[in-house]
């Protein structure tokens, strides 16, 4: 599966796109400036989007690699 697929699978899902999900990060203390919060490991961020928006490993992960900012 495609990374963009992975994308469009989880705005099917959650009705939430990238742009959101930087935004939830944000608000949540994830992420600072559009960078990753020193000291913040990518199981934190994934537990919290299964847990809020019950996504997958997979998933989770593809949010994560965006706001880490591998992929854009």
């Amino acid at each position: 599966m495609s990374f963009q697929a992975y994308l469009d699978n989880i705005k099917t899902k959650t009705g939430k796109g990238p742009d959101d999900f930087i935004k939830l990060a944000t608000i949540k203390g994830f992420v600072v400036k559009g960078q990753i919060k020193a000291g913040i490991k990518a199981g934190e961020i994934v537990q919290w989007l299964k847990d809020d928006f019950d996504l997958g490993h997979g998933h989770a992960m593809a949010i994560y690699t965006l706001l880490k900012g591998i992929k854009k």
